[in-house]
């Protein structure tokens, strides 16, 4: 990938208030995809790859567009840095936009490439205790503005509904590896709720 390309990735993601939606998390959902490459294939590595360094590009916590205007980033570095390479623009911003349907989607819903791209940016649910409760961490100090109240109640709801879906993860394979942990992590955190609270 171009270095410019590069830099404007780490630019995006290194701007202040993130705690959770870092580098870091880039790194990580990374690592998921080289695991599911290893194991199973990617059908569009490059166009799940790129959708994987600007999911989280523009990131303000509560806004309801930070999926469409990264999808937009996207598209912008692929046209800019990537012209002729037969990237697949309209993938990307695809794969991007249904980040925004974390926990309304079923496997029914998307595709292959999509159920395990979803998975991988999902995968934190299903780690080690540490890693969730610094992930859980993490989100609350971005919605940091909010009253605690209500942000402890949208997190609730946000954990309730996944518990209450059939599946947590769209994909067999990350199904297999992480339903159990995931399942275990958020009930974990709505019984250390304060009663008549949220998460």
């Amino acid at each position: 990938m171009p270095e410019p390309l590069w830099r404007a990735v780490r630019a995006a993601h290194g701007e202040p208030g993130r705690a959770y939606h870092n580098l870091d998390h880039v790194r990580e959902v990374l690592a998921r995809m080289d695991e599911v490459g290893r194991d199973i294939g990617w059908r569009s590595p490059r166009e799940v790859f790129l959708a994987a360094l600007f999911h989280d590009a523009v990131y303000a916590a509560g806004r309801h567009d930070n999926e469409a205007r990264s999808a937009a980033l996207a598209r912008e570095a692929v046209a800019r840095w990537l012209s002729g390479e037969g990237i697949d623009a309209d993938l990307v911003a695809r794969l991007i936009l249904l980040t925004a349907r974390h926990g309304a989607l079923g496997p029914a819903d998307v595709g292959e490439d999509e159920a395990l791209f979803l998975d991988c940016d999902m995968a934190i649910l299903g780690s080690d205790a540490a890693a969730f409760d610094a992930y859980d961490r993490g989100i609350a100090e971005e919605y940091g503005a909010l009253p605690p109240e209500a942000y402890a109640a949208g997190r609730r709801r946000f954990f309730e509904r996944l518990l209450a879906a059939e599946h947590i993860f769209l994909s067999p394979y990350f199904r297999g590896r992480l339903e159990g942990r995931a399942r275990e992590n958020l009930r974990r955190k709505l019984a250390e709720a304060p009663a008549g609270g949220g998460v």
